[in-house]
């Protein structure tokens, strides 16, 4: 599993992939829902860094700021 980290600046990144008996730091689940795929944030995107022009990008930034609210890095 794979978390968002929220970083100082605001922006966020990837954390390692969680396996096993990792231990996980406590996150936000929050919940989604899908539009049209074309419309949508995938993982390449977010790691191509051309995620920011597609239009579900919003709920990524909205996700971002409801875990800093509640005092969580990772989501």
């Amino acid at each position: 599993m794979r978390l968002l980290l929220l970083s100082d600046s605001g922006e966020f990144s990837f954390t390692r992939n969680f396996v096993g008996n990792d231990k996980t730091p406590p996150y936000a689940i929050l919940s989604y829902t899908w539009g049209a795929d074309t419309n949508e944030v995938t993982f390449e995107n977010l790691t191509k860094g051309t995620s920011k022009d597609k239009p579900s990008y919003k709920k990524i930034r909205f996700y971002r700021e409801q875990a800093k609210k509640d005092g969580l890095q990772y989501f």
